[in-house]
């Protein structure tokens, strides 16, 4: 009995060390959630997070990385958030060089599970254009003339084109779909349904702002080239691709003289930023300011009152009309 006992432990034993290799197997693309838990996603700014949300609906967990009001071109992640990050499922960052600090999370995240997502892949980025390129025929030093404000050669704003936005939620979808298979009809579905909000998004913006009156805008941060190539517009920026950027005196004059020859009635400026060059520019040629909104992040006030990218998109139209037709 004794012999037999022995026996019948090694065969249990043996079964399931096959048991835990079959399932070692199984996991090592896909992430199985026991009791109904749900994919954890990490997103690195507020069009991710909203993004993410959407497609994922009750099946994910998402986390958007920078705080409410804060400016993600400030914003770095703490030891803690690399933590985070590499015990979660999926990361989702935009890419094309929005997020600075993403090789910290290659270097913290070495031998996780985590799948990282490059929502503007796909995407026909837009080369960056230098300020000091436009000036008149002034020397300036080197390292003067080729600031770009950490962004690197591309402008990183791809979301605020509705059919970029599209390509980052099939993007997002893709990777939902890779680590959690069993749902992958739902994500589909609300892929689909997001979609056609697009389509229906763009096309208002396309027949709205075809025949206004003026086709140019002046922004405080060039945040909005995506858009502005989408629909024809041309915007001029009082500062770089970076909010945080100052405008030197021959800047200042070079935008306040764009607007007075070309009859700029409104100067954008930004919730998440100062106001101050905005208003200063506005006073000098007899405009109003108003937001135009980059999406980079909400206010408290904002997600609360449930705000999203589709009702901000619909705000920026509004105001873009508003402007374009004064």
């Amino acid at each position: 009995m004794k012999k037999l006992g022995l026996k019948l432990s090694a065969v249990l034993l043996a079964t399931s060390f096959a048991l835990a290799g079959c399932t070692g197997g199984k996991t090592a693309n896909t992430t199985e959630k026991k009791d109904g838990g749900k994919i954890k996603v990490y997103a690195s700014f507020y069009p991710m997070y909203d993004f993410a949300k959407k497609i994922g609906g009750d099946k994910v967990e998402v986390t958007n990385l920078v705080p409410a009001g804060t400016e993600p071109h400030d914003w770095e992640p703490s030891a803690k958030d690399l933590a985070k990050i590499s015990e979660s499922d999926i990361l989702v960052y935009s890419g094309a060089g929005m997020e600075s600090w993403i090789d910290k999370v290659d270097q913290a995240t070495k031998g996780s599970k985590l799948v990282k997502v490059e929502a503007s892949k796909g995407i026909d980025l837009i080369k960056s254009e230098h300020h000091h390129d436009h000036e008149d025929a002034k020397e300036k030093d080197h390292e003067d003339a080729h600031e770009e404000h950490d962004h690197g050669e591309y402008d990183p704003h791809v979301w605020l084109a509705p059919q970029n936005a599209k390509i980052q939620m099939k993007n997002i979808k893709d990777a939902l779909v890779k680590v959690d298979p069993n749902n992958k009809d739902y994500y589909e579905k609300n892929f689909e349904t997001y979609s056609k909000k697009i389509d229906d998004l763009d096309s208002k913006f396309s027949t709205s702002l075809k025949n206004t009156k003026s086709k140019n805008i002046v922004v405080s941060h060039e945040a909005f080239g995506y858009l502005c190539k989408a629909y024809g517009i041309k915007q001029i920026g009082i500062e770089g691709l970076s909010p945080d950027s100052e405008p030197d005196a021959a800047r200042m004059a070079e935008v306040t003289k764009f607007a007075k020859e070309n009859k700029v009635k409104y100067i954008f400026f930004e919730e998440l930023v100062s106001p101050k060059v905005a208003e200063t520019i506005a006073k000098e040629i007899g405009a109003k300011t108003a937001v135009l909104n980059p999406l980079e992040g909400l206010s408290e006030d904002q997600l609360k009152a449930g705000e999203d990218y589709f009702s901000i998109m619909e705000s920026n139209l509004k105001v873009l009309l508003e402007a374009l037709n004064a």
